[in-house]
């Protein structure tokens, strides 16, 4: 019987890249039950991490191998986004140093995090919005990044930009997801359209075009505004700023340009 133990758990570690988490409903799947699997935990065979979730013993495990958990084997689509999206691309000239750097983790369903996920004490501050953003993504608007043995789920720099400006509450906000624009020079116009088309935050998709417009990127020429529904009445964006008359929104004033 043993014997039988250790060859199930042998085929399990085949198949667990390093540096990641492993899931009780992934080891169901592999005929690893919750019994085995905490005889297993008192054989040294593997490490609790939390409720219905091991680690390989001696392993270090970081934010990203729990969200590779939480993509690949609960089938959850949490993803990271935002600003975050774009410093793990290089798309970002603000990248924090230190262990406290921010993480916008993206749901596109209502959908809650695991409590072993939720409750570890990462080496990030991460950040979780179920947002529902989007009618429909383009396969291009999402790609895979390397963590080295396995890959996680983010967001393109299209997607990610207009994730980052629905987000937008204060000056500050608007400011900074401007100055992130402004290094946007080299957006697909094709994915953008796809985005702003079937994108539901109408001040998202006005403050994407003017600050995109106002940037002078290539690009945007590309674009088909016409065909973006940026829905109706008048929206204070930007407090204390000006009334740009094309996108219905209040912005920086011209002789104010953003800045952090």
């Amino acid at each position: 019987m043993t014997s039988q133990k250790t060859a199930k758990i042998n085929q399990v570690f085949q198949r667990w890249p390093k540096g990641t988490v492993a899931t009780q409903t992934w080891l169901n799947q592999l005929s690893v039950s919750s019994k085995l699997a905490n005889w297993h935990v008192g054989s040294g065979w593997l490490t609790r991490f939390g409720a219905r979730a091991f680690t390989q013993p001696g392993d270090q495990v970081g934010w990203q191998g729990g969200l590779y958990a939480l993509q690949t084997q609960l089938d959850m689509t949490v993803h990271v986004g935002g600003r975050a999206a774009l410093e793990m691309q290089g798309r970002s000239h603000f990248v924090p140093l230190g262990r406290q750097k921010k993480v916008l983790l993206v749901s596109d369903q209502p959908e809650e995090l695991p409590a072993w996920f939720r409750n570890h004490p990462w080496e990030a501050i991460l950040e979780h919005r179920c947002l529902s953003l989007f009618e429909r993504v383009p396969d291009e608007a999402v790609t895979k990044l390397d963590c080295g043995g396995f890959k996680v789920i983010i967001s393109n720099a299209e997607r990610a930009i207009l994730e980052q400006m629905h987000l937008a509450r204060s000056n500050d906000d608007i400011e900074h997801a401007y100055k992130l624009m402004e290094g946007l020079s080299t957006l697909r116009p094709n994915v953008a359209q796809v985005l702003l088309e079937n994108c539901r935050s109408a001040k998202a998709k006005r403050l994407f075009l003017w600050s995109a417009e106002t940037a002078g990127h290539a690009w945007f020429g590309r674009l088909n505004s016409a065909r973006v529904n940026l829905g109706k009445g008048k929206r204070q964006i930007y407090k204390g700023g000006q009334f740009n008359q094309r996108y219905q929104i209040t912005v920086p004033k011209v002789e104010e340009p953003p800045g952090v």
